[in-house]
């Protein structure tokens, strides 16, 4: 989202740094327009040296990882990254008065059984993914309160589309399924595969968030955005491979973890503030995903080493 959200605001005619450690991206993403810092939000001195270079007039916080049924085993990992380093921007924000804080949540902080999710149902998340999220948008509101900060908050989900780091083992599920036909690997499927998403593209995202600050009826509220039409991932699974022209490609079925079995969202909201709505169709996105996709080629992937808590780790996931 952030390479996208980047070029709409370049081409709106914006000046626009990105900062980024590259965990998960790449300097090619990066529109030469921008300015690119390489580094991470957990450096707060950084942080602030950077804001008070450039004072920014709007902040755009979409640095995450992102990874929710990981994150139950890298828990230290994951609130250092998705809360630590979002207080960091925070402070800087209200440190040097920026004009609008922009962060994109997750509709992880709704938990399970809470379809379709809307925006003034009470957060109960069930992973530290989840958690942190809804850590990160309490602290904006009371920010806000204490400081004055604007700010707008985004719960995207399951967005995918190009660009998106396909070799991430943890996350993207339909990054994961293209790179693994690329690589002549089965798809994987953790249990039967009939628990459902609304898969967003993200051209379908990135309009509302790059339009937030100058929308006086966003500032200071929530919104979910992204698909309106959820599908099981064995849905996702046949349509990627007739995509790749690849229907008899084989799937392999591995012992269920645990996640939410359901999740899509209610968007009016955001249709009634902004006006805009996901408009493409599945196999649409999915095919100009895949086209640029082998374009690019299969990305090797590589596990995550800091696993802190092995207990229950599906054996998938284990580096042995």
């Amino acid at each position: 989202m952030g390479a996208h959200l980047t070029r709409a605001l370049l081409d709106g005619g914006h000046e626009v740094v990105a900062l980024d450690d590259l965990s998960g991206g790449f300097t090619d993403n990066v529109d030469p327009r921008a300015r690119f810092v390489q580094g991470s939000i957990v450096d707060h001195d950084l942080i602030d040296r950077l804001f008070a270079e450039v004072r920014f007039d709007h902040v755009y916080h979409l640095a995450a990882y992102a990874a929710e049924g990981l994150s139950h085993f890298i828990k230290r990992f994951n609130y250092t990254n998705n809360v630590i380093g979002s207080v960091n921007l925070i402070n800087a924000s209200i440190n040097h008065d920026v004009s609008c804080f922009v962060f994109t949540s997750s509709i992880a902080v709704y938990g399970a059984g809470q379809v379709p999710m809307r925006e003034e149902l009470r957060p109960e998340p069930e992973d530290s993914y989840g958690i942190a999220k809804f850590a990160v948008e309490q602290e904006l509101a009371v920010s806000h309160e204490m400081f004055g900060l604007p700010y707008v908050i985004f719960r995207p989900h399951n967005v995918y589309g190009e660009l998106q780091n396909i070799g991430d083992r943890y996350r993207n599920v339909l990054g994961i399924f293209i790179n693994q036909i690329l690589q002549g690997e089965p798809l994987t499927i953790f249990g039967d595969g009939e628990q459902t998403r609304a898969f967003s593209y993200v051209g379908d995202v990135v309009p509302a968030l790059a339009a937030a600050p100058g929308t006086p009826a966003a500032l200071g509220e929530v919104f979910n955005i992204g698909a309106d039409v959820p599908y099981s991932v064995n849905h996702l699974a046949e349509v990627v491979r007739r995509a790749m022209s690849a229907s008899d490609h084989p799937v392999r079925h591995l012992s269920a973890r645990n996640e939410v079995q359901h999740a899509y969202s209610d968007h009016s909201k955001v249709e009634r503030v902004f006006g805009m709505r996901a408009g493409t169709d599945l196999r649409e996105g999915v095919m100009r995903m895949v086209e640029w996709a082998r374009e690019h080629g299969p990305r090797a992937t590589s596990s995550f080493t800091g696993i802190e808590v092995e207990r229950n780790l599906p054996p998938s996931w284990r580096n042995d």
